[in-house]
């Protein structure tokens, strides 16, 4: 991947710059309690594991998770082969979430159809 180094730690500007996110966002996660450097001083160090952790935040949002959620998910995790329980609830989430949105696209398709009968109709007495 590029930007990615092999040091134990990163800045937030690194972070930032790898993720294609703010360094607020970074803080944001960082305030809700998800992710936790360490301090030197002003400047804030990011572990491996927080550079996994945000990168978990960050896909969790993508696909539309909550924060309460991604907390739950995070809260499961274990490095190495303790994962299955992570990824077991993760699973499940995703399925759900799936599920929630091929209603939201039904909803939207019923709509849709409901619009261009109305538009079709519309048209008909122009």
């Amino acid at each position: 991947m590029e930007g990615v180094t092999h040091s134990e730690s990163f800045s937030i500007t690194e972070l930032a710059r790898h993720f294609d996110v703010t360094p607020r966002t970074i803080r944001f996660y960082e305030g809700e309690g998800l992710i936790a450097p360490k301090r030197r001083g002003t400047v804030r160090l990011y572990s491996r594991a927080d550079r996994t952790r945000l990168a978990w935040i960050l896909r969790g949002r993508e696909v539309g998770f909550s924060l309460a959620e991604i907390r739950e998910l995070l809260d499961l995790y274990e490095p190495g082969p303790g994962r299955r329980g992570q990824l077991q609830a993760t699973l499940e989430k995703c399925r759900a979430r799936i599920a929630a949105l091929k209603q939201q696209r039904d909803a939207i398709d019923l709509t849709i159809a409901e619009l261009d009968q109305f538009c079709a109709s519309i048209t008909a007495k122009l």
